[in-house]
């Protein structure tokens, strides 16, 4: 009985062994002043949302948006019975390396499945995720979003995950980051098939709208710096931050918040963070398709953190060799600044009408504490199955007069960004990032 009892304690979700996890190279640069960097050798992993879970024989754990109940009746014996296993990056998944760049593919039909979207992780080693410390540095990055229209975001961001994917916290992490385990951010998803190194699989319910996903009864909260939110409409610049330090699972509204509502500003992290989003701050010539930040081409994205603990966040951009300022607000109410600082975010919040749960949870105070612990890259690519990227690129919310300030956010319309829709016409769509590099203020570009 002890002998049993022990072996419940340690149960941990295993390694397969049916494919072979070889992870993409992406190499960048690490940048001491301008003009003198050096090439970091890195490469990326797959996050374990999107792996085959199996019992180690082949047999699915999880099917469609089901866990299997014979193999998964609780969260430990799931754990216990099932295994995360290696990625084919390009022909499952659609990922492709050239050593310096990366390219995330939305759909990709495979063998065995269709794949939709990514969402993978920079790593330091085999099985160390990256961790950045943002105080005070700049980083920067190419990115091409020609190939993504209304309803996709290709989304570059930093989440203040364990560098080894909980495998030293939680004793039923076992893959660890080389398998993409330990995922956080300030939604406090609660989609994620495994938190804390066990599964998610008691209370789960697949969501209607989407053939592939569901929800647990926890989701896994963090604070989050949305450095890169974007299609070829409109883009967003974000922080979140949390009263967590660093990763911490949640159950309930109080813990995890909500998606509408005052439940969304019930729990542990501020879930509308404080956005830049140059459409929305009533600049409607900046961003997009022939305009001054030509969408139909590649370009360089600057973002800089000044202030060690960070006080304000700066953007630039640089396309065909010119450097672009990023452009200023032009509300009433708001200062026209082209930085997100604290001031910033009290003057947007009430020129919006919103709620500034940003500062409630702590603001740049909180968010410098953060950076001065690290974040992990995040890059990835997503359709929205609650409101089709409304919040990105169109009029959200959707019941409010877009001559509101705050509420024109970008000018696709509101039937756009429908999953079914864009994941049919829109497959081929790609996101390209590369030229990553990290350092002293205006030494990366």
């Amino acid at each position: 009985m002890l002998a049993a009892a022990l072996f419940t304690f340690a149960c941990s979700v295993g390694v397969g062994t049916k494919t072979p996890e070889n992870h993409p190279k992406l190499n960048w640069q690490n940048c001491a002043s301008k003009g003198s960097c050096s090439q970091v050798s890195g490469e990326v992993t797959m996050d374990s949302n999107w792996r085959w879970t199996h019992d180690g024989n082949g047999k699915n754990c999880y099917d469609g948006n089901t866990w299997i109940s014979s193999l998964c009746p609780d969260d430990k014996t799931c754990s216990d019975k099932c295994v995360l296993d290696g990625a084919e990056y390009q022909a499952t998944y659609g990922i492709q390396s050239n050593g310096t760049a990366l390219t995330l593919k939305f759909v990709t039909h495979g063998s065995y499945s269709t794949n939709i979207g990514s969402r993978l992780y920079l790593l330091k080693d085999k099985s160390t995720y990256y961790v950045f410390k943002l105080n005070n540095k700049e980083f920067t990055f190419s990115v091409d979003v020609s190939k993504l229209p209304c309803g996709l975001n290709g989304a570059l961001y930093f989440v203040e995950m364990d560098a080894d994917g909980g495998k030293a916290k939680y004793a039923g992490a076992k893959p660890g980051a080389e398998y993409g385990l330990g995922y956080c951010d300030a939604q406090c998803p609660s989609d994620l098939k495994f938190i804390n190194g066990e599964a998610n699989s008691e209370g789960w319910k697949p969501q209607s709208g989407d053939k592939n996903a569901g929800n647990g009864k926890y989701g896994s909260c963090c604070s989050e710096m949305d450095v890169w939110e974007s299609n070829s409409q409109a883009t967003a610049l974000t922080p979140h931050v949390c009263k967590t330090t660093g990763q911490q699972r949640c159950s309930g509204k109080s813990e995890c918040g909500g998606q509408d509502g005052q439940d969304r500003f019930a729990g542990l992290c501020d879930e509308d963070g404080c956005d830049f989003n140059n459409w929305r701050m009533g600049d409607k010539t900046f961003f997009g398709p022939g305009l001054i930040v030509d969408t139909k081409s590649p370009f360089v994205v600057v973002t800089q953190f000044y202030g060690s603990p960070v006080t304000e966040i700066r953007r630039k951009y640089v396309q065909n060799g010119k450097v672009i300022e990023n452009s200023k607000s032009n509300i009433p109410g708001i200062d026209a600044t082209a930085a997100i600082s604290d001031h910033f975010c009290e003057q947007q919040k009430k020129a919006f009408g919103d709620t500034n749960d940003f500062k409630n949870k702590g603001g740049f105070a909180k968010l410098g504490q953060v950076f001065d612990r690290g974040m992990v890259l995040v890059l990835s690519l997503w359709d929205d199955h609650q409101v089709a990227m409304l919040w990105l690129d169109s009029t959200y919310p959707t019941n409010k007069d877009k001559s509101q300030p705050g509420v024109d956010r970008g000018p696709c319309p509101t039937s756009s960004g429908k999953p079914d829709d864009v994941e049919s016409a829109s497959a081929d769509a790609t996101v390209v990032y590369g030229n990553i590099k990290f350092g002293a203020l205006d030494s990366t570009y």
